[in-house]
């Protein structure tokens, strides 16, 4: 069930970038951060199992709690920070108001 939870809020959190930067740069943007958003992913997800075989069973914690679920929970704990610090200048900003600045 968790890795049904996580997979589901990534698809969200790709649609919403995706969106977000093809209304702000256009169609090549809108796919350069789903790109981005998938290589940071599949790159962590891997990183994630490599740290996790080294510390939990395979079994895990619980039945609901294997090591691949964990893996996931870590990979998307990671992810929230840096797509928190990536993106949290994007918000202050509004593409009107560069447009707006530049000469």
């Amino acid at each position: 069930m968790i890795p049904l939870i996580v997979f589901y809020l990534h698809i969200v959190g790709i649609t919403a970038v995706f969106t977000r930067r093809y209304q702000a740069g256009g169609l090549g943007e809108g796919f350069l951060a789903v790109f981005f958003m998938g290589l940071i992913f599949f790159v962590g997800w891997a990183m994630a199992s490599f740290i996790l075989k080294l510390v939990m069973a395979e079994a895990g914690l619980a039945p609901w709690l294997d090591r691949d679920a964990a893996s996931l929970l870590l990979l998307t704990l990671a992810e929230s920070v840096l797509y928190y610090f990536y993106f949290k200048d994007e918000q202050n900003h509004s593409p009107l108001e560069e447009e707006q600045q530049s000469p």
